[in-house]
Formats: structure tokens, sequence, C-alpha cells
């Protein structure tokens, strides 16, 4: 394939002004542009500013993507489409996640916390000439990005829906082999857009149980723009509760209904869980508002009556466990669970099952975030929504709705 004559004269350019290795690079860099940007062509069906029959859709700017060669990390610039998705072909998938997995490992193997699989895994990277100075270099281009990610501004459009989790992963406390093996909780943030699509909103490491951690965390998204908050999805952990009467005062909460079935079949005899599930489930079968709070009650009082404890435990979970009630029915499936987060901690624990042990909070970030920018540039770019456009106007017509668990100010 030729150059066209603007790739050339800018690789002139560099060549009469670079030295040693910014020459190679430079070259690496327009040669892959070029290339990035003939296959958007051809995935377009048309050039820049080109008028044919062929077009399916337009340009849409472009965005970032840092790529690391032999020559060093040169940034190109991956064309965004009105409709539709573009991935180069020439970029390799999940490099990032892959170099942090790298950078993980290996910085636990300097440090001398390494198991024996772990071990094996670093011989099996090639990773045994691998210097202290090459593990920092790639240590600190990764917090770089996923530095940028984590602080980035999220003002540009309100975020109806927020979903909030965690995941545990074994960390140690302190550096070295002095340090103890503790479980941390890796809490992860996602939103849903007004236009109905998804993004990954924060990440951190902490103590779930902590309402300190959660609150800490809930306004460090606030301050950084995130608004229009009509609904938080999450577990019923202590912590998070209590963070949430401060952080997000008179937004609904939905309390995540999946927890609660596991919780309430707790409270009967093992022999009595698939009748007592199946029961609960109906509840979520109607199709109105008003028929799901009437089929919790008739469970309520059916399961009572055996279980006495059941009733209290019921009575005062009802508002956050049917929330979802009171938004449009399009959405009831998604918006009734943290479910739709399953997906994201399942990656993340099999991504982290390779290291096992992390030497440090800092490692958790580092490969935790590389995977959730990928995950977030997969929902960027995916051809549909997560929720319907049209699903979404209905949220925003809709003035009045039915009454929901509003998160109310803490007295403390």
């Amino acid at each position: 394939m030729a150059l066209p004559q603007s790739a050339l004269s800018e690789l002139l350019e560099a060549f009469r002004t670079g030295d040693g290795v910014d020459l190679i690079r430079d070259s690496v860099r327009i040669a892959l542009q070029e290339l990035i940007e003939l296959e958007a062509t051809e995935r377009i069906g048309a050039a820049p500013y080109e008028r044919t029959e062929d077009r399916v859709t337009e340009r849409n700017g472009h965005r970032p993507r840092m790529l690391t060669t032999k020559a060093g990390d040169v940034e190109l610039r991956i064309p965004k489409l009105r409709k539709g998705s573009f991935f180069p072909i020439i970029l390799e998938p999940r490099r990032r996640i892959d170099q942090a997995l790298y950078a993980v490992v290996m910085e636990a193997y300097v440090h001398g916390i390494s198991t024996r699989s772990v071990d094996d895994l670093v011989e099996a990277m090639g990773g045994s000439g691998v210097s202290k100075s090459e593990v920092s270099r790639i240590c600190a281009n990764l917090d770089e990005t996923i530095g940028a990610f984590r602080t980035r501004t999220l003002d540009h459009v309100e975020f109806p829906y927020v979903y909030l989790d965690a995941t545990y992963l074994h960390v140690r406390n302190k550096p070295g082999k002095g340090g103890q093996v503790v479980s941390m909780a890796v809490v992860v943030a996602t939103g849903v857009t007004a236009r109905g699509d998804r993004e990954i909103l924060g990440l951190d490491v902490g103590d779930s149980e902590d309402e300190t951690f959660w609150r800490s965390f809930l306004l460090s998204l606030k301050q950084r723009g995130l608004g229009g908050v009509r609904l938080v999805i999450s577990d019923q952990h202590s912590g998070l509760v209590a963070a949430l009467s401060r952080a997000f005062q008179g937004v609904a909460h939905q309390r995540c209904r999946v927890h609660f079935a596991r919780n309430l079949l707790a409270h009967v005899p093992k022999g009595q869980a698939d009748y007592v599930a199946a029961a609960f489930r109906m509840i979520f079968a109607q199709a109105k508002p008003a028929d799901i709070d009437a089929a919790w009650d008739r469970t309520r009082d059916e399961l009572a009556a055996r279980w006495p404890k059941i009733g209290p435990y019921m009575d005062d979970a009802k508002a956050e466990v049917l929330a979802f009630s009171g938004f449009p029915r399009e959405h009831w499936r998604k918006i009734w669970s943290t479910n739709p987060l399953e997906r994201v901690n399942k990656e993340i624990k099999r991504r982290s099952r390779v290291v096992g042990i992390f030497p440090n909070p800092a490692a958790v970030i580092r490969l935790v975030g590389a995977v959730l920018i990928d995950m977030h540039d997969e929902w960027i770019a995916a051809d549909r929504r997560y929720l319907s456009e049209g699903s979404m106007a209905k949220l925003y017509d809709t003035s009045d709705t039915d009454p929901v668990a509003a998160i109310e100010s803490s007295d403390v």
C-alpha cells in the first residue's frame, strides 16, 4: 500500500526534525494511522469529505488509543461513527488488560511475594529478565491512563440510573512478605445515560461495610459532575445504605431483589426454599404497579402465617425492593436487581484469578481499571443502546410516578 501524499509529507518532516528512536516511532504511528483511516473508509463507504452512493454512515470525531509497539508507545486516533461501531483489525483487543496483568504479576515477583503459581506464570510470560525499572515504567504508563479515566468529568450527560456493587479480592495490607492477606472490596459504579447508553462511572478499593469509605466514593462521583440521578440500584451493604442518605438525598433506592430473595430464604427451612422462592418470583410476574403491590402483600401474609419472622422483614423491605415499579415497565428487568453488574464482576474475577493475591491496593486498581476501561469502550462503541431511546423518553415524559423508596437525610 502506498501512503498518500499528506502522510509522506508528514513522515518526511519527521525525518527532518526528529532524531533516533523518535523517527522510528513517528514512522510507525503515521503508517498505522493511515491503515486505520483506510479501513474506516472501507467500512463507511467514503473517504473524509467524499460524497458517494456507497456511504452507509458518517464519521463523528475520533477517540484516542495508546498502542505499545517495539518502537515505543504511539498514540493513535480511532474514528467514531454516527451509526454502528468501528475497531481497527490492526489493533490487538484487550492489549491494555494484558499489559496491566503483566505489570501486576511482575510487581509481585520483583517484591518477592509471589507464590509458586505466580513464579510459573512469570516464567511462561518470559518475565525472568525483566528489571524493576521496566516494571516501574509499565506501571507508570498504566497508572496515568487509569487515573485519568477514574477522574474524568461526568457532566456530559445525565445518568438517571446508577448501579453500585462490590466484589472481593485478596490483597496484602503491607508491602513484602510481612503483610497479611486480607479480603478487600472492589466497588464499581456504572450508569445508564439519558440516551440509554451504559458507562463505567467509578472504581475504588476499600471496606464495603464502612460508611466513610462509601460516602467518599459517592461524593467523588458527584464532584466529578454526576447528575440527574433518579434511581440507585444496589445491595444492602450497611455502609452503603448509610452513605446514600447523605450523598443522594431524595433519590429513589432500589434494593437488589436477587440479594433480598437470598436473605429471605435464610428465614425458612431448606426443605421449603423452592416453595418460598417460587412464591416470591410470582410477585414480579405482575404487569402493573398496583398488582405488584397487592401480590407482595398476599405473599407476605401467606409466608408470615407459617414463619412469623418473615412478616416484619418483608414489611421493612417492601418500599425499596419494589422501587422499580415507579419507572417505565420496559426498564423493570434491568433495574430491579444488580444483575447487570454480574458480567462486570465475573470479568474482574476472571482476570484477577491469575494473580491470586495482589501485592497492594494500587495493583488492584491497575488491573481492574484496565478491565473496566476496555469494557467501557465496548459499551460506547456498541451498535445497540442498553435501554432504547423510546423507553428513555417515557422516563422523562412521566412527571408523576407511584411512591418509591426515596433516600432520606440521615440524622447523624
